[in-house]
C-alpha cells in the first residue's frame, strides 16, 4: 500500500526532473522550484502524520471523558445535575491550606489533555499551588510541582503563547497536551499552599479509558528544583539523577539573575545531558543557555513548537525559557542527569569592576583579538598586568528553578518531593 509519505517522496522528484530543463538556462528558477517541491512533500509528509494517529477509527472498548466540577471524574450519564442543568457547578473555590481532587480512576487509560484557569494569576498563587498526579494506585506522586511553572508560567505573569506540550491561548489559562498513560488508575490533586483563598477555580481532564493499557508505556513525571544561592563552578541540576529506562522531555526554566553582576550576560552556561553511567563528562553536552534553546547571541522573547523564550526582561533581570525534546528524543536505559553550567560573560574590564568589589565569580575563558584563552587550562588571575582583553566568559551565581518533563518505566521515581512553599515564593 502507497503512502503519503511515499507519495510525498515522489512528487518532490517528479517536480525537480519535470523542471530541470528550465533550470538550466535560468539558475535563479530553481530556488522557486525547490520551494514548490519542498511544500508540495511537506504536504504529503504532514498528511501521512495524520495518517498514523488513525483519526478515522475508534480503538475497541476506549471511553472518552472529561472530568470537571459539573462532572468530577466524568461519570456516564451525570453531567450538569446542578442548577436544574443551567451551568451550576462551572467552579470551586480553593481555600488556603485545601487539596481537591481534579481526578480519581481506576482503570487502564490516557490524560489527554488538562485546562485550568484561575482568578489569581500573580507570581505568588502560582507559586504556592501544589500540583500532584499518581498512577497505578502510589503513594507518592510522579509528579509534584509548583502549578505556575509546570504550565511554563513560573516566573512573572503567564503570558499567551503556544508549543507542542503547553499553550496559553491570551495569557489567562493553562492548558497542557502531554499524553499520560496509565495502567490501574490515575489521580490528580491541587493544593492551595498559599495564605490566601483561591475564589475561582476551573478545570477539565480530559481522558479515555481503555480496556487494556498502551503497550510499552511508560509513566509520565516531572519534578522541580531551585537553587537560590549556590557557589560559583556548581552546576544547576535541572534533573537530578533517576534510575530507569525511560525518556527525557525537557524542561522549562526560570532565572532571577543577580543584580550584583551588573549588565554582564548570565546565559554562557552549557547544558550536559548524562546517560546511562555517565560520570564526570556527559554524553550530550551543549554550547550556551541561549543555544539550548535554538536562538544566539542573546536571548528575547519568541515561542515556538519545541522551544522558547516566555520572558527576557531586563528591568526585572528575570528570564524563563523551555525546549521540549520530540523530534529529538534523548532516550535512557538505566539513569539520567540534566544539568546547566552557571556560566556567564561580559568585557573584561566590567568583569574586572565586578571582582574587585567582592562578588563571587571564576574567570573560564577570554575571546578577543588575541584569539581564545582556556583560563581553566592556563590559568590568569583577573588582576594580573597580563589578563588577555576581551569577552570574558565566568563562573557566577544566579537563582535557578527548572520544571523538568520525563517518562520512566515506574510510577515513583524517588526524587525528592516539593521544597516548601516558603522556599518557592521567594
Amino acid at each position: 500500500m502507497t503512502s503519503f509519505l511515499d507519495i510525498g517522496k515522489r512528487l518532490i522528484i517528479k517536480i525537480i526532473i519535470d523542471n530541470i530543463e528550465s533550470i538550466k538556462p535560468k539558475p535563479m528558477i530553481y530556488g522557486r522550484i525547490f520551494i514548490h517541491a519542498f511544500f508540495t512533500g511537506a504536504f504529503f509528509c504532514f498528511a501521512e502524520r495524520l495518517s498514523a494517529q488513525e483519526l478515522y477509527s475508534a480503538p475497541k472498548g476506549a471511553r472518552s471523558k472529561v472530568s470537571s466540577f459539573e462532572n468530577l471524574n466524568g461519570v456516564k450519564g451525570n453531567g450538569g445535575k446542578t442548577n436544574h442543568t443551567g451551568k451550576g457547578n462551572a467552579f470551586e473555590s480553593l481555600a488556603a491550606g485545601e487539596t481537591k481532587s481534579l481526578l480519581v480512576t481506576h482503570s487502564a487509560g490516557i490524560i489527554q489533555r488538562i485546562w485550568i484557569t484561575l482568578n489569581d494569576r500573580s507570581p505568588e498563587m502560582l507559586r504556592s499551588l501544589r500540583l500532584r498526579m499518581y498512577w497505578d494506585g502510589a503513594t507518592k506522586p510522579a509528579v509534584d510541582v509548583p502549578f505556575g511553572d509546570f504550565f511554563c508560567a513560573g516566573v512573572g505573569q503567564p503570558i499567551a503563547f503556544q508549543s507542542a506540550f503547553f499553550t496559553d491561548p491570551e495569557g489567562r489559562s493553562f492548558n497542557s497536551y502531554i499524553p499520560m498513560p496509565f495502567r490501574k488508575g490515575a489521580k490528580i490533586t491541587l493544593t492551595n499552599e498559599s495564605k490566601n483563598n483561591l475564589n475561582l477555580l476551573f478545570f477539565d481532564v480530559d481522558y479515555v479509558e481503555l480496556p487494556q493499557p498502551p503497550a510499552d508505556m511508560l509513566y509520565f513525571h516531572a519534578c522541580w528544583n531551585r537553587v537560590i544561592h549556590s557557589v560559583p563552578g556548581k552546576d544547576f541540576e535541572m534533573l537530578p539523577t533517576i534510575t530507569g529506562r525511560g525518556r527525557f522531555l525537557g524542561v522549562y526554566v526560570g532565572i532571577n539573575v543577580d543584580a550584583a553582576y551588573g549588565h554582564t550576560w548570565w546565559g554562557e552556561g552549557e547544558v550536559k545531558m548524562y546517560i546511562d553511567g555517565d560520570t564526570k563528562y556527559p554524553t550530550i553536552n551543549g554550547t550556551g543557555s541561549e543555544d539550548y534553546i535554538g536562538t544566539g547571541w542573546g536571548e528575547g522573547v519568541f515561542t515556538h513548537l519545541y522551544q522558547g523564550c516566555t520572558v527576557a526582561d531586563t528591568s526585572k533581570r528575570q528570564y524563563a525559557f523551555y525546549r521540549f525534546h520530540v523530534p529529538d528524543a534523548v532516550y535512557f536505559n538505566a539513569n539520567f542527569k540534566a544539568a546547566i553550567q552557571e556560566i556567564g560573560g561580559g568585557d573584561d574590564a566590567e568583569v574586572k569592576a565586578i571582582a574587585a568589589k567582592g562578588v563571587p565569580l571564576i574567570p573560564v575563558s577570554v575571546a578577543g583579538d588575541h584569539g581564545f584563552t582556556r583560563l581553566m587550562d592556563k590559568p590568569v588571575a583577573l588582576t594580573d598586568g597580563n589578563f588577555p582583553k576581551g569577552w570574558v566568559n565566568f563562573y557566577r551565581v544566579d537563582d535557578y528553578a527548572a520544571t523538568a518533563y520525563f517518562y520512566l518505566d515506574k510510577p515513583v521515581s524517588g526524587l525528592k518531593e516539593l521544597a516548601g512553599v516558603d522556599e518557592r515564593v521567594k
